[in-house]
């Protein structure tokens, strides 16, 4: 077997966006693998056994009626309505009817029933934040980046790969800082929608659970710790990730994302890295809103 790779400056591991982007791509293309470059600013590699990973990525692009055929559309399968707000019994329905699919992950790393409002609503996901607006609900968001998108082009892919991809105005899927624009651009957002596209994918290996209890909506998603304020006050959860040495598959790194959350256990869990094959690692931070009137939501970084 010859392995193909190639180095992506333009998915660069302390943005989180793109993190997610590199490790939805090894979801969409089972055959392709993720590993990351050393140095103060790692970037992904994509590798691949007897073939180009953009090529691949390319071939294994979602089209449009997939996505709308995903178990998180709005109405589906006659299985109930799901919006914003969804009831409980909605949720449930939708989940009894998905429950084979291969899709289904759509819904179990956005929305817990295990974790219900006394209103009745679940709880979602810190990566599937509320939007104002006209920019609905998460599955509509990424049906307005996947038109956008034109993921299907090699050309394309290896424009955000090389970090040459214009941005585009567009709200996205809405947990990046980046997208934020400055005091002159208005209420502008500007993203790379086939970034935007891969880390939707990237979620699926992100679950969200809760303590199943009524009444407490404070949702746990995989890689959200609990992590020191700094300033004093306890402690909040932040979602950490990491960057590895070893070429690995979206099965790989599931495994590698379950020893990483244990090696924070105890004081030495930095020493657990060099056994993991990590390099690196990063925490996100929260935007901080302009005014009390600033409904802006957004996740950057800072290095572990």
């Amino acid at each position: 077997m010859i392995s193909q790779s190639i180095t992506c400056p333009g998915f660069s591991a302390s943005w989180v966006n793109a993190w997610l982007a590199a490790v939805g791509a090894t979801v969409l293309d089972s055959r392709i693998r993720l590993h990351w470059t050393e140095g103060p600013t790692p970037v992904a590699v994509l590798s691949a056994n007897n073939a180009h990973p953009v090529t691949l990525l390319a071939s294994s692009w979602p089209q449009r009626s997939e996505l709308e055929g995903l178990p998180i559309a709005e109405n589906w399968n006659g299985a109930g309505r799901l919006c914003r707000k969804v009831q409980v019994e909605d949720f449930a329905k939708r989940v009894a009817a998905a429950r084979s699919h291969p899709d289904s992950w759509t819904l179990s790393s956005t929305m817990t029933d295990l974790s219900i409002a006394k209103n009745g609503e679940v709880a979602h996901a810190r990566f599937d934040p509320a939007g104002p607006g006209t920019t609905k609900w998460l599955h509509h968001r990424l049906l307005k980046v996947h038109e956008l998108a034109n993921g299907d082009s090699e050309e394309r892919l290896m424009q955000s790969i090389e970090n040459t991809a214009p941005r585009i105005a567009n709200f996205g899927l809405g947990f990046d800082n980046s997208r934020i624009g400055s005091l002159a651009d208005g209420t502008a957002n500007f993203v790379d929608p086939l970034i935007e596209v891969l880390a939707f994918y990237g979620l699926s290996l992100l679950p969200v659970r809760g303590r199943g209890q009524v009444g407490n909506t404070n949702s746990v998603q995989r890689g959200w710790l609990r992590w020191p304020t700094g300033e004093g006050r306890g402690t909040r959860r932040t979602f950490v990730w990491p960057a590895w040495h070893n070429p690995l598959d979206h099965n790989g790194i599931d495994a590698l994302l379950d020893a990483w959350a244990k090696s924070f256990g105890n004081s030495s869990w930095k020493r657990n890295w060099q056994l993991l094959g990590v390099h690196a690692g990063w925490r996100c931070v929260p935007f901080v809103p302009r005014g009390t009137s600033d409904t802006t939501r957004g996740f950057g970084s800072v290095p572990l």
